[in-house]
């Protein structure tokens, strides 16, 4: 197969996994740790823009972020600093370890600060918007959550830290998770369209196996 069959897969599914919801003011933004810089870049824009007067980091350690020397909230937090988010806006919760703790431990968080957030803007990877919004319905089902991530396309994406085929093998990953995730009590349950779920057969097929779970 082309490299430019493969990208069309992977395009299918990076668009599928899009909520593309329209941004709204809200209580808080929640930015959902990772490895790539540009989702605090993102969370920090949309504070600085004015959609929320609370930014919160959310993110210990995760299985892409071993090699960091400090939690996921942390580093992002300093990244939102540096573009001139107040530090006294910020809340941080580091002891996560993937997408249902984070939301599990921020929700524990603001209770501790005693804030009710009845609507979140919630940031992540453009790829990890749907699970992301599953986990949280799953986990935080009262409120209403709207959901962001950087505004850059697939063809985009890739730099120097992260290559294309990185990127498609932790698409394809989560879209896997989309799947079992519901039945072992992780997310809610999403509808894949089946032309979606032919361009993940066909990757993984290609050997885009790397970040898949054991079902």
């Amino acid at each position: 197969m082309s490299r430019k069959e493969i990208r069309q897969l992977a395009k299918k599914i990076w668009d599928y996994h899009l909520m593309n919801h329209k941004l709204e003011k809200a209580d808080c933004i929640l930015v959902l740790g990772s490895n790539d810089t540009r989702v605090a870049e993102r969370g920090a824009q949309l504070f600085l823009e004015g959609w929320s007067s609370l930014l919160i980091f959310s993110g210990g350690t995760g299985r892409l972020t071993e090699s960091w020397n400090e939690p996921e909230a942390d580093k992002f937090a300093k990244v939102a600093i540096g573009m001139g988010v107040p530090k006294d806006k910020i809340l941080i919760e580091n002891k996560s370890s993937n997408t249902g703790e984070n939301i599990e431990f921020t929700e524990k968080l603001l209770t501790k600060h005693s804030i009710n957030p009845k609507k979140v803007i919630l940031v992540q990877k453009p790829w990890m918007e749907r699970r992301s919004y599953a986990t949280f319905k799953k986990v935080w089902p009262d409120k209403k959550v709207i959901v962001t991530s950087p505004q850059i396309p697939f063809e985009e994406y890739p730099n120097e830290k992260i290559s294309e085929d990185e990127v498609i093998n932790i698409m394809v990953g989560d879209l896997q998770r989309i799947k079992v995730y519901p039945k072992k009590g992780f997310q809610i349950t999403q509808e894949i369209p089946e032309d979606v779920w032919t361009a993940y057969d066909q990757l993984v097929a290609l050997g885009y196996t790397k970040q898949l779970v054991k079902e």
